[in-house]
Parts: C-alpha cells; structure tokens; sequence
C-alpha cells in the first residue's frame, strides 16, 4: 500500500519553454510590459507568473523546463525547408530568453536542451522513461501536436488563460477534440492536415476534417494509402499523387522518442528556490508583486534614528524621522523628515513655502474617492532629502485652524505646485474649500509625455531615475493587506515618514523630468495642455453629472421584456432551450443542431467560436444569428449601464463623478473609469436610449453638445496635404459621399446610400491602416473586391498612400513618430523582423499622429474653454469629455455666450489646411443635445 502512495505521488511536470514564452509574449502584445531600464518584460513575466501558478496548484514532484536548440535539428536533415516559413523571432523574446533561463535555475529547476532535436522529442523521450519508473507525466504546453503522446500515466497540460482554468488533456480528451480512436492516431491526422506554422506539406487539399475522417475511416496513414482505390474524384487523386509527401509529412511531425536524454529522479526532483538569486533578478526586472509572492518577504521596519540639524525652515521641530533603510534603497543619503504639529509649526512651513517660487506637496488621506475621502494630512519639500509632514487634527476647529493658515500659501498664484498626480491632491483640498492656483507640475504627467507606454507610478519613477525603492506604508507598519491600513490608525511618525518621503522623491524627479522634456522637445506640450488641463479636468469630475435614475429603471423593465419575448424566439428558431450565453452550448446549436455553415471555426481550444465578429459575417445564414446578437446587445446594456449606473450616483449630489485619466492611452487620448462614460453607447437605438437619462443638473440649465466634425479625417488631409481631399473639405461636401464619387467615377447624386457607407469604413479604415483582409470582413465583401476598393482609394488620394508610408520611414528612422503638438509615440518594434509584431507597429505610425493630434487639439480647446468661462464668471459647466464631444451643462440665460465661447475656441485651437467644424446641439437629455 505504501508503495502505491509513493507512485501516486510521483508527478513530473515538463514545460515546453518556447511555447510558453510566446504564448507569454503576445499576451501582452497590445500591452507591453516595460521596467525602468526599457527591457521588454512580458514573455518572463508570463512565463514566471505560468510557472508559479504550476509550482503552487500542482506541487509536482519533479520538474524541468526543455528548451528547442539554436541549432538545425534532424527534421532539417529530413526536410530542409522545415519552418521555413517562420516569422523570426521577436527580438523581445531574444532578450528576454537568457533571463527566463536564469530564472527558472534560480527555482533550482532543471533547463534541458539537446542539440539536433526539437523540445518536442526530448519531452517526450523523458515521458516515456518516466512512465517505465511509474510516474504520471505531465507535458506543460499549448502545442496540440503533444496529443500523440497522451497515454493513462502521460497527460497535456494547458495552462490557463486569462480567468478561465488550465486544461488537461487524458486519453478521453483526446479522443473527443479529434475524433479518433487511440491518441497515436493524432500524428496521422496531422500529417495529412498539414501545418503551415512548421511548414509540414501534408496532403494537398486536406484539412481538419477531412483527415479526421480519413484516419476514422482507415486507421492510419500506412492503411490509407494501401486502400486508395476507396477513394473517390480528386481526393483520391491527391493522395495517390503525393504519396512520398504524406509519408514524409508523418516523419516530421512524429514525435521522436529516442532523444539522447537520460531520466535520472534525482536530477528533476523540486528543490527549494535560491531565495537570493531570485531576488537580485526580481529586483532587476521589477517584479516587486511576485518577488513577495514568492520570496515571502517584506522589509519591515529597519529604521535607524539619527541626528538631525535643521536646514529648511527657521524653529525647532517636534521630531525628526529619518526613511527606513531597505535592501532596495541604493542611496545612503540621510532623510530628514519633521512632523509639524502647532500652528507655529505650520507658520514657519507657510513663510517659508511662501518665498519659494514653487513647492512640492503630496497629501494623504483615507481614501481614493475624491468626495468622501478625508485629509490626514500634508507633506511638503522643497529642498532634496528633506521634508516636513503635517498631520491635519481630527477636530473640526483646529483642523480648520491648521488650514487656513495654509490656504493663503495654496492659493497663492505666483507659486508652482509639484506633485505626482495633483488632480487627485487638488480635489482633496477643494473639499476643505482651498482653491489650489499656480502653475503645475505633475511628476506622473511629465513621464507619460516622455515615455508614454511606460508605468508612470512614484514606485517606478523613483527606481528609474532615482534608483531608489520608496517604502511602503504596509511595511513600515508589518501590514501585508492594503485593505487593512487606515491612516488614521497609522502612528503619526510612521505616516511621517511615507509621506515625507513621497513629497521628497517627487521633488527630486520634477528636475530630472524637466530636463528630459525639454531634450524631448516636449516642454511646450507639458506646460501649454498636460498641466494646465488638470484643473480642467479637476473641475469637471467635482462638477458631475446628473443621471436620471427613473428614465434607467423604467428602461431596465423594457429590456427584460424584450429580452424575455427574444429568447422564446430563439428557441423557437433552435427547436430546444439552451444556455444563450453559453459559448459551449450557443456552438453546438448552431454548427451541429442547425448547421448554419459548413466551415466554422473553432478557437484554440477546439470549441466553436461564436464570437461577435465571427456571428456577424453568418448573419444571412439563419435568422437565429441575428437575434443572438440582439440578445447579447441587450444583455451588454442591461448589466453594464442600465443596472449599474443607478447605483453610482453619490448620494449627497445627486450625480456621476467619473475619473478622466490623462496618463493611460499611449495616443495622448483622455479615458474615464469609475465609471466608464467615455464608452455610453450610441450607434444603436437601445444604445441611444442610455444617453436619454443623463440630464441637466436643474431646471434653470440645459445640457450643450459639441462635437468636433470628422476631426481625424480633416488631419488626414492636413498632414497628407492630399490635394483632392482638401479639397472636398474647403467645398463643404459631404467626404464619404465624395470619396465613394472618385472611387466608383460617377457624379455626387449618383451615390447609392451604399457605396457611401463603404467609402465611410474605407475612410476611416485608412487612418487605422486596414488591410485588405480587415475591409473584406468589414463589409461583408470579397477580399477582391476590397482590393479593388482600396486600390481606387488611392488612386484618387495619392498623397495620403505617400502619407502613410512616409510616416512608417519616419518611425523607422527615428523609433517614434510626432503629433502636430510634438506629443511622441515611441514604436520600438517598428524594425521588428517578426510581420505581425513590425504591421502592429506601422498601423501606430500612421494612426497615432493622427489619433493624437485629435487629441492635442480637443485638449487645448478645453483649456481656452475652462479659463474664459471662469473668467467671465458664468454658472455653467463643462462636465464630459467623450473624445471628439465636449457636453456642457449650461445655465439658461448663458446659453448664447457658452455657444460662443465653445464653438469659438474648437473651431480655432489651430490652423489647418481644412477648417475645423462643430456641430452642435442642445437638449433637456444628452441624447437630445447629442
């Protein structure tokens, strides 16, 4: 029995290591992972994130991680053009591979890699010995061509992907994802479907299916070509034609079984990790979530009390608390922080903030909401390595006491204000009626300009530049859960401390960040829209939005109604009741019960894709498709928006107060999140329906709309300088209409609402740099005729094809392309020898001048727009900002000057070779105004 048990528990995992590091690597593609140093980090840090999770869920026994060689390896011997059709490899995954090897010895984990054969053979020669000592093997890898191995002791194990579960794959699953009898089969099926990725020939004209039923009907390759004469027509004729193909196409993709690999226990049992190791890596590339994950540590509270000799400001201190040391903090300089707690204190700090032309100041408070949260208190520094802390009283009265000493100091306009994200800072002192004026500088800011795909958080600014690792609250006070600090309970000296420090780094940065945009040529772009677009914004979020709750909850009962009456008409249609939201059970109605196509296609995970673009090209197959994706639309509105929203307006206001994000989207384009209003539907009628509950603040206000007309075609002309395109703007016609005119050669009147609508996709598809392919699927067309399309297109605006190569040479030869502001976007992989990593990076290059130059300008017309309303003292708001759209809630009898005000300054926030035009509306709901 004991005997048993220990073979029970004699698991060996074995990680296919390139495919997990790809798989890595394009996970993060549209959301590249950077440390301080530029090194790409997203194949190791999925890499490392897979295999914790597999050190964690799956306790192996035994472990090891296989690589493929640099080398050719016998298959190339077989078949010289072998992969010959492979993409190089992104040179990320070149840099990255050597640390990913360093890692994974730094868990004490075998790396194994066997010159003359593929990871592939060594995994499965190790298996198979394996399972003579009474293992259970599992082979850790997407890669489907592993299934040939599968056996009741050798499993496929897929590690999860986004929030579902890891896959493993047994004999059963096997035989259920490719219809066969034993996993062996699995090779012959792919030696005569082929795979293009690895360049194997296979059969000609067979694809999945057809080598399914093949090998269901034969049993293996060696049986199908003894009995071709049960073969019909063309088939027949391609099998007995490329015999000496498929033969060699069952060669290579055979896993080889005899790799010159030894299995000796001892060598692949899991070893505790060289905690060290791990920790001067996790450190380099700024891991620090993974590194406590892992290592289990924190720093703990190292504190070192020493003398301190005041600098900063005239009067002795209550206390002097220097930063905790920590195993990341490079420097040594000492810090002193003072805690200033008397209103004499706090004079001493406000006289001298006073005769600085600026300051820097980081307030903490206990919580992120912007109405709710209370100040605890306000750090300040002026001078590196030293800062003093003001703890605000909890008592009404002298808290009021200790802030209105400092209100004359935040008011103050001819003082710059530093900080690192100031919005947040500023609206915090709005609630204890401080009105904070002056220049800004925002540290979070200033980074998002100079390396906007970067994080821009005061943890990773200072490692960058200050190669400094601030401490965290939850450390100094030996809390390991941020939901369990509150400030207030926080010791005055400990919070001292961490804000001081903030206040300190911040400081030092604003210096190193100033220089960097200036050699940037960015300087203008910070100090003329990023800095003083926070105040815009400050004020809108305070200002809100008033959302009329009943209009949503009458709303909410219509939608279930109709939802109700479609899903009896779906199962009508299907003949059976099922799961709509099932992609599972939605696949298998309508591709096994209804046949609606005879190629669908599957995801990597063999199911059906029911996905939303693939549903809509099958639109005319059945009228089932079209009311699934009715339902899922109505679905989306109600569990999105028409439920949710209700439960988001504060309860003192009455309205909304979104977050507008300045530092996230890469293209200078603001966002918005809690919640998100930047994405309120408005292409369909339901959509539309949403809009209708958003409402002027009272009676005496209307809402006003204004929304920037085809702004980023209007900057295609003016960047192109495409002469016909202009001048279809100068003439005031219609662009779509124009364009379908020239592509087709016929007369304005003679465009059908049709050809109009594909010149709109092709208009706007250019700017995003759509292929053939993506137009094809767009509208529903061939992809010859989109060919055709796009060709024409052209043809008739020459310099906008010049444009957009032009911007793609531009990009290579510097690594960045410029708005007309001179905002950056930095493509990196622009020179990438990998097609699709190089094609995303030149779509960037053509569309992110364009989308960011929108941007610039809408920014800098709300600056205008904000300071000449409050110069001229009106009630009226700006309250959203939805791209191209600014929303205004504006006092009645302000209506006319608003509309001045607001048309004015869209219209003229720069000079194009086309003119800038607005259009606008008013209405008691935004739909109405919209």
């Amino acid at each position: 029995m004991k005997e048993k048990e220990d073979e029970n528990q004699k698991r060996l995992f074995l990680l296919d290591a390139y495919a997990l590091i790809f798989r890595a690597y394009y996970a993060f593609i549209k959301n590249p992972r950077y440390n301080s140093r530029g090194l790409n980090t997203s194949a190791i840090l999925g890499f490392v994130n897979t295999l914790e999770e597999l050190l964690q869920k799956e306790n192996p026994s035994h472990i090891a991680v296989v690589f493929d060689p640099p080398s050719p390896t016998f298959r190339h011997e077989l078949y010289e053009e072998y992969k010959a059709n492979r993409e190089a490899t992104p040179e990320d995954i070149k840099k990255s591979v050597p640390l990913i090897k360093e890692l994974i010895e730094g868990f004490r984990i075998p790396v194994i890699e066997t010159p003359g054969f593929e990871a592939d053979d060594v995994i499965g020669t190790l298996a198979k010995k394996a399972e003579e000592k009474g293992f259970s093997t599992f082979m850790v890898t997407p890669d489907k061509d592993f299934a040939q191995l599968i056996t009741d002791r050798i499993f496929m194990y897929k590690p999860r992907k986004g929030r579902g579960d890891a896959e493993i794959w047994g004999p059963q699953q096997v035989r259920e994802k490719f219809h066969v009898e034993h996993p062996e089969q699995v090779v012959d099926i792919l030696a005569l479907w082929g795979d293009s990725a690895d360049n194997i020939p296979g059969a000609p004209g067979v694809g999945e299916k057809t080598s399914q039923k093949l090998i269901q009907e034969f049993g293996s390759i060696a049986e199908l070509l003894k009995q071709t004469e049960k073969l019909k027509g063309q088939l027949r004729e391609n099998i007995e034609n490329n015999r000496e193909q498929i033969e060699l196409s069952k060669q290579l993709a055979t896993i080889a079984l005899d790799a010159p690999v030894d299995f000796d226990e001892s060598q692949f049992r899991k070893k505790e990790p060289d905690k060290t190791r791990l920790r001067e890596l996790f450190d380099m590339l700024e891991f620090k979530t993974i590194a406590r994950r892992i290592l289990d540590e924190g720093r703990g509270d190292e504190t070192e009390k020493k003398p301190f000799q005041p600098s900063l400001f005239d009067g002795g201190w209550k206390e002097i608390v220097p930063t905790a040391s920590s195993a990341n903090n490079i420097s040594n300089v000492t810090h002193h922080y003072a805690i200033v707690d008397t209103i004499e204190l706090v004079e001493a700090v406000v006289r001298e903030m006073s005769q600085k032309d600026e300051f820097c100041f980081d307030t903490e408070t206990t919580g992120l909401d912007i109405l709710d949260a209370e100040l605890v208190g306000i750090a300040f520094s002026a001078k590196e390595h030293e800062a003093s802390y003001i703890p605000i009283p909890t008592e009404k009265e002298q808290a009021n006491h200790f802030l209105d000493k400092l209100k004359p100091l935040f008011e103050n306009p001819g003082i710059r204000k530093i900080g690192q994200n100031l919005k947040y800072d500023i609206q915090i002192l709005k609630n204890y009626g401080i009105d904070v004026d002056g220049e800004l500088f925002d540290t979070m800011l200033a980074h998002y300009l100079i390396q906007p795909e970067r994080r821009h958080n005061l943890n990773y600014l200072s490692e960058s530049y200050l190669q400094y690792t601030p401490v965290e609250i939850e450390e100094l006070i030996g809390s390991k859960a941020k939901t369990q600090v509150s400030m207030r309970s926080v010791p005055v000296t400990k919070v001292a401390e961490y804000a001081g420090e903030d206040a300190d780094l911040t400081w030092q940065l604003k210096e190193i960040l100033t220089q960097e945009l200036k050699e940037h040529d960015l300087w203008g772009l910070a100090e003329g829209i990023e800095m003083p677009l926070i105040y815009v914004l400050a004020a809108m979020e305070r200002c809100g939005v008033r959302l009329d709750k009943k209009v949503l909850n009458r709303y909410a009962t219509v939608l279930q109604k109709e939802m109700a009456f479609l899903e009896k008409e779906i199962y009508d249609l299907a003949g059976i009741e099922f799961n709509i939201a099932s992609p599972k059970q939605l696949g298998e109605i309508l591709f096994e019960r209804l046949k609606i196509t005879d190629k669908p296609q599957r995801t990597k995970t063999k199911q059906y894709s029911t996905s939303e673009d693939i549903l809509s090209r099958l639109t005319d197959k059945h009228p089932i498709v079209a009311k699934v994706l009715e339902h899922r639309s109505m679905k989306k509105l109600l569990s999105t928006y028409v439920e949710v929203l209700p439960g988001l307006v504060h309860p003192e206001t009455g309205k909304i107060h979104t977050s507008f994000n300045q530092a996230v989207a890469a293209t200078g384009r603001l966002s918005s999140n809690n919640p998100n209003l930047q994405n309120i539907p408005v292409r369909d009628e339901r959509g539309r329906e949403i809009r209708k509950a958003f409402i002027p603040s009272d009676e005496e206000h209307i809402l006003f709309s204004a929304d920037y007309s085809q702004i980023e075609l209007r900057l295609m002309a003016h960047m192109s300088r495409d002469t016909n395109m202009i001048e279809a703007f100068l003439s005031n016609e219609d662009i779509h209409r124009a364009t379908a005119a020239k592509i087709h050669g016929i007369p304005l009147d003679q465009v059908s609402p049709k050809m109009r609508n594909q010149a709109k996709t092709a208009n706007f598809g250019i700017i995003y740099g759509i292929s053939s392919f993506g137009l094809a699927q767009r509208l529903n067309i061939s992809r010859q005729e989109a060919n055709e399309l796009i060709r024409e297109y052209f043809n008739n605006y020459p310099d906008v094809k010049t444009y957009m190569i032009n911007s793609i040479i531009q990009a290579r030869e510097s690594g960045y392309v410029k708005t007309i502001m001179g905002r950056r976007r930095y493509l990196p992989d622009i020179r990438s020898r990998n097609s699709v990593v190089r094609g995303m990076a030149e779509r960037n290059a053509i569309n992110a001048p364009i989308q960011g130059s929108a941007a610039d300008i809408i920014k800098l017309a709300m600056i205008r727009i904000h300071q000449q309303m409050k110069q001229n003292k009106l009630r009226s708001k700006m309250i959203l900002q939805v791209h191209d759209e600014l929303i205004f809630d504006v006092h009645r009898p302000e209506l006319e000057p608003v509309k001045e005000i607001v048309l004015s300054n869209m219209e003229k926030a720069v000079d194009l070779e086309v003119p800038l035009t607005v259009d606008w509306g008013t209405g008691e709901n935004w739909l109405e105004a919209h």
